[in-house]
């Protein structure tokens, strides 16, 4: 009984051996025939044809834009500093980061006892200089009626002496009398010059009462405006940052406890090459105010402003290139000191020139340029800037030719391509298959070889079957089965 099992396995095994061979011989000469009835016969190729996204040159107007990356500064901030040293008494409310303050707003306030303790020594010794003062002009009052009153003396005198003379003269007088008339004179005028020494003295007391009375008040303006320095106030509009103050700490004098910074006061300062600088001047070297966009990407969201370009460094910092330039944001929602952003200048319009893709463009510098029946010509071309993903050549040579988008490693200069064009908006323009009409014999024959042709899969084969079955039938259809595809 296991004898007779085993054989029957035997059997069958080899019986499933030669059906599989059979199978496998009819399809080698199923495919054998196939191949030989083809018109080009067994083992000929044909040509390969590449569909390629073609756009057509036009000469245009284009205006460059140059982008650059900078950091956004503030053209207007404000630092704090303590004017005077000594505790804090008072902070105000929300005196913090990012906090908004209001023009004139109390921020803190330092002890002012020792600004009000040299307030009072000034004002008492300004009371002190004012009094020198009036005790100055007053000896100089009297030193004045005294050296009146001496030359009223010199003068009585005199003309005592003029009158003993004339006695003298006539033989009334006596030469004694005249002798002691000339004494008194001279004792006179001894007294004059004595009372005015007096009142220079007087005098240059009252100078020097006054400059003490100046020094005073110099002293006195100094004390009151330290004690108008223990309140800090708000200059400006803005909002605060690098806050290091808390009530009841010691500060000295000018240390810094924070800063006010203007936040629609911004400009973006942008380093750029010497040659695009030298893009961005006009005829007589003076920047352009051109037009600018300054963009920040933020989580995948771009914040945008306009801005404009305002004004270029005076000199190259030590170890740098290129030229530093600045632009002033108009609409600085949103930024802040210190943000990376990128920079996107409008340089001068440029003519007959097209934007083209970069990937329209080889590393040698050529473009493909589609041209008799349909083949690839290489055509050399002048880039005048890169942009991104695009670049902007001289169009004058390729105006109204078209060139392939997308250069892939397969095409080359004669390399036949089937033109895929799109529309303005990128949609593609399929052009309508060419149609044929075929004769009884070569569809039969067509539709023959299709329905012997086991490697096809079934729904194709029904697919084609049915385009054979219609009046008219593609034409690349019939070309691709007589070409033995």
């Amino acid at each position: 009984m296991r004898f007779l099992t085993r054989s029957l396995l035997a059997l069958f095994l080899a019986a499933i051996s030669v059906g599989a061979l059979g199978y496998a011989g009819y399809t080698m000469v199923s495919a054998i025939q196939s191949r030989g009835d083809a018109p080009d016969g067994p083992g000929q190729g044909r040509e390969r044809v590449f569909t390629v996204r073609v756009m057509t040159v036009a000469p245009d107007e284009v205006t460059p834009i140059l982008s650059a990356f900078g950091e956004v500064r503030t053209r207007r901030s404000l630092e704090l500093r303590a004017p005077v040293g000594g505790r804090v008494l008072e902070v105000a409310e929300g005196f913090e980061d990012g906090a908004e303050v209001a023009e004139g707003q109390l921020l803190f306030r330092i002890d002012p006892a020792d600004a009000e303790s040299a307030l009072a020594m000034a004002r008492s010794d300004l009371t002190r200089a004012e009094a020198e003062l009036r005790d100055a002009t007053r000896a100089l009052e009297l030193a004045a009626e005294d050296v009146a009153s001496a030359q009223a003396q010199f003068d009585l005198r005199e003309r005592a002496l003029a009158r003993r003379t004339d006695l003298a003269q006539r033989g009334v007088s006596t030469e004694a009398a005249l002798e002691e008339a000339e004494l008194a004179l001279a004792s006179a005028r001894q007294s004059l010059v004595g009372r005015r020494q007096a009142e220079a003295q007087a005098e240059a007391r009252l100078d020097q009462a006054q400059t003490a009375l100046d020094r005073q008040q110099i002293t006195l303006a100094e004390a009151e405006r330290r004690l108008a320095d223990t309140r800090v106030y708000a200059s400006f509009d803005g909002t605060l940052a690098d806050i290091d103050i808390v009530e009841g700490r010691f500060v000295n004098t000018n240390e810094q406890l924070g800063r006010i910074i203007d936040p629609q006061a911004l400009e973006v300062a942008v380093r750029v090459s010497t040659a695009q600088y030298l893009r961005l001047l006009d005829d007589i070297g003076n920047i352009r105010g051109t037009e600018a966009e300054v963009a920040l990407e933020v989580a995948g969201y771009e914040i945008t402003s306009p801005g404009r370009l305002v004004r270029a460094s005076a000199t190259v910092e030590q170890g740098q290139s290129g030229r530093r330039l600045f632009v002033d944001l108009l609409a600085p929602r949103g930024f802040r000191p210190g943000d990376f952003v990128t920079v996107r200048l409008q340089e001068p319009a440029l003519s007959n020139v097209a934007l083209l893709p970069a990937t329209a463009v080889n590393a040698a510098g050529n473009v493909l340029a589609v041209g008799d029946d349909e083949r690839l010509e290489a055509v050399p071309v002048t880039i005048l800037r890169r942009q991104g993903e695009n670049v902007i050549i001289e169009a004058q040579a390729l105006a109204g030719r078209e060139i392939v988008r997308e250069i892939g490693p397969m095409l080359g200069s004669g390399i036949r391509v089937r033109p895929q064009r799109e529309t303005a908006t990128g949609e593609v323009i399929t052009d309508e298959p060419e149609m044929v009409t075929l004769d009884a014999e070569r569809r039969a024959r067509l539709i023959a070889q299709v329905e012997g042709n086991t490697r096809m899969p079934e729904p194709v084969r029904a697919r084609m079957l049915a385009q054979l079955a219609e009046d008219e039938v593609p034409a690349s259809m019939v070309e691709r089965l007589e070409g033995g595809g």
